[in-house]
């Protein structure tokens, strides 16, 4: 009488762990999937900013600080990533403060609207790209913490993951 009712109880808890472990499995996926994108968007960042300090249409003292932080935000190992990246925004943000000064370069400095446009957008999607890539670590976090996940080791030896802690705003200068 017994053993039938066992035996659906261990085949339930078989199920929920299998489908758990696969959750699992998918948002580990999608950790490395969101950061593969983030390390893209942040790179077509430093590149639209190296494009635009390389243009030679702005004042030759804003485009070499933009030039060195972009290279550097290019250049620099995984540990200091996103120091440099956050540096590029502070760099970004001080010389592209003004939405009347931003306005006024794209219209008296022809050649200028085309590589601020595609800086403004490199900017807001690689901040949208840490918000989607943060919130994918949260819930993986999330399932990581729950007791069974961890009692039952069903994460495996994968690493834990971790959010992306930068400064990404988009400077004042493209909102307007």
């Amino acid at each position: 009488m017994w053993i039938p009712v066992v035996v659906f109880v261990l085949l339930l808890l078989g199920v929920y762990l299998s489908w758990t472990a696969g959750r699992l499995d998918r948002l580990h996926a999608r950790v490395d999937a969101s950061r593969a994108v983030l390390d893209a968007e942040l790179l077509r960042r430093s590149a639209s900013a190296l494009e635009l300090a390389t243009t030679g249409l702005l004042d030759p003292a804003t485009s070499v600080v933009i030039a060195d932080a972009a290279s550097r935000a290019r250049t620099v190992d995984d540990d200091g990533r996103y120091q440099a990246e956050s540096d590029l925004t502070a760099v970004l943000c001080a010389a592209l403060e003004d939405p009347e000064d931003v306005a006024g370069l794209r219209d008296e400095v022809p050649g200028l609207a085309q590589p601020l446009d595609e800086l403004s957008l490199a900017c807001r999607r690689a901040a949208h790209a840490r918000r989607f890539h943060n919130e994918v670590v949260r819930g993986a976090q999330r399932l990581r913490r729950k007791l069974v996940v961890r009692w039952l080791h069903l994460a495996g030896y994968a690493p834990w993951p971790e959010t992306a802690e930068l400064d990404d705003t988009v400077p004042h200068g493209f909102n307007g």
